[in-house]
């Protein structure tokens, strides 16, 4: 009996000892816990940030240095702008004008009614390594059928100076603005479309061209049949196809290039008249670039930012997927649309507003000096607005880019792995040229206003260097919201800052 008690007490014994050792076990376990959390924490948001800048400044510590020294606007690529820097620095672009460190294709407008765009194609040829004048439009003709028009707007001695001054293809746009519907039933008016224009290119040595069609297209509501709809992207091949079995005037050995012009969503479900990740996919062996013409977001009856970054991103998701996962050779033959003109909206008056359009940036520049305003950051559209009061006291709501909001979207595009295109290099300020001298994150001056910056996105593109330069995850690449934010056009933008006018 004795050894059975004991045996029973040793064994009472044995559970509470166990029982104690799992309290201690648990208390000991807690702040092993929680350290092993704050460890990791340490680590990926102190050590990891800090052992990445490091490493960037030792390993672009010439560039940093070259960038800082080369361009005068040094401190000024901030958010808290002020009009009076913008109008002493404007003009002060770098004088190294041959550098040009963005790896992915860069494509400027010009037009013939900004003869700035010109000038600014010359002394900034190597930044760019497409240029399309905005000479032609292929028109519908009783005689012929078909007549290609604008041969007069051509320059040839600018186009050999340009040739003397880097290597930029010059890829001049065609609109076609031939009845579609003739145009694209008919075999043989496709085919004398289709010589016009590649004759035109071998005539004049061009290196191929810029098609804008969608948008007439959609216009003349032929994308809403689905059989024209068909034809009209066979046509499009077909024209591709035809540049690409073209040798270059310059090289022999290499072809003719073609770009299309595409427009963006209308809203946030892909409509049957919108160009769409399956057209991308059956144009892609026959189009070397897809302009995207992420710009014109607002307008006068609904005024707000040119092209907020949630809008963008969108856009970009919808046509090449997640940028997790996207096909690398297809997205760098998206353009992304960046616009160096502005817009100067009427939101109050007799009339209630619905006023005003787009603006130059020698508009721009006549609005600070005359009105001296406050330059707000509205942080979700990722873009710079001003307001003011004209004679009749009507109030206005300027939106023009600035090097922070040009150098977001430049970050945004490398992140997408994905080109550039501007519309329209006379319209913009000379020193925004000097963003596209260097890869956009290598500044000290910039690094700092990062810090400052409350945006989103740019948060999520300083992550994703960070970590995927060391080899890390992607996951944090553009950790976007799973569907669009439905944003109504964004009157808001104008909404969301107390504005207190300043008159002349």
């Amino acid at each position: 009996m004795a050894r059975r008690r004991e045996r029973r007490l040793s064994a009472a014994e044995t559970l509470k000892r166990q029982k104690d050792g799992d309290d201690s076990v648990s208390q000991v376990g807690e702040p092993y816990s929680d350290r092993r959390l704050i460890s990791i924490f340490v680590i990926f948001f102190i050590v990891i940030p800090a052992v990445s800048i490091v490493v960037y400044k030792v390993k672009f510590a010439d560039q940093v240095i070259q960038t800082e020294s080369s361009i005068r606007h040094k401190g000024i690529i901030k958010t808290d702008i002020n009009f009076q820097e913008i109008l002493n620095e404007h003009s002060k672009n770098s004088e190294n004008s041959s550098t040009r460190h963005y790896d992915y294709p860069v494509l400027a407008y010009i037009t013939p009614w900004n003869s700035k765009g010109y000038d600014m194609a010359k002394i900034f040829n190597s930044k760019f390594t497409h240029l399309s004048p905005v000479w032609y439009d292929l028109k519908s003709s009783q005689g012929s059928g078909l007549v290609l028009e604008g041969r007069h707007n051509a320059d040839k001695g600018w186009i050999q100076e340009l040739r003397s001054r880097g290597n930029a293809l010059i890829l001049p746009r065609v609109v076609l603005e031939a009845i579609p519907g003739e145009l694209l039933k008919k075999k043989k008016l496709r085919e004398k479309a289709i010589d016009l224009i590649v004759t035109e290119c071998k005539e004049m040595e061009y290196d191929g061209i810029v098609l804008e069609s969608w948008s007439r297209w959609a216009a003349y509501g032929i994308l809403h049949d689905p059989d024209l709809r068909k034809m009209a992207l066979k046509f499009i091949k077909q024209l591709g196809d035809a540049f690409h079995s073209t040798s270059s005037p310059r090289n022999h050995e290499q072809h003719m290039q073609f770009m299309y012009v595409v427009g963006p969503p209308h809203s946030e479900k892909l409509q049957i008249y919108d160009f769409g990740p399956e057209d991308l996919q059956f144009l892609k062996d026959s189009v070397d670039g897809f302009s995207l013409m992420t710009y014109d977001f607002s307008n006068p009856q609904n005024p707000g930012p040119n092209a907020p970054l949630k809008w963008i991103d969108f856009t970009l998701k919808l046509l090449l997927g997640s940028s997790n996962n996207i096909d690398s050779n297809l997205a760098r033959k998206v353009l992304l649309g960046i616009n160096f003109y502005g817009n100067d909206f009427a939101i109050s008056g007799d009339s209630g507003g619905g006023g005003g359009g787009a603006i130059t940036g020698r508009d721009y520049l006549a609005l600070l000096q005359k009105h001296k305003p406050t330059i707000n950051w509205d942080k979700e559209s990722g873009e710079h607005l001003f307001m003011y009061r004209d004679n009749k006291k009507m109030k206005h709501a300027v939106f023009y880019p600035t090097l922070m909001s040009i150098l977001l979207r430049l970050e945004n595009a490398r992140l997408w792995g994905i080109g550039i295109s501007i519309w329209e290099i006379g319209q913009g300020l000379d020193y925004f040229f000097d963003l596209f001298l260097f890869s956009v994150f290598w500044m000290k001056g910039v690094l700092v206003n990062i810090q400052r910056l409350q945006v989103k996105y740019l948060l999520c593109s300083v992550a994703t260097h960070l970590t995927c330069n060391l080899g890390l995850s992607h996951s944090l690449r553009h950790d976007q919201e799973a569907s669009h934010p439905n944003i109504p056009r964004v009157k808001q933008a104008v909404a969301r800052i107390d504005y207190t006018a300043t008159s002349a």
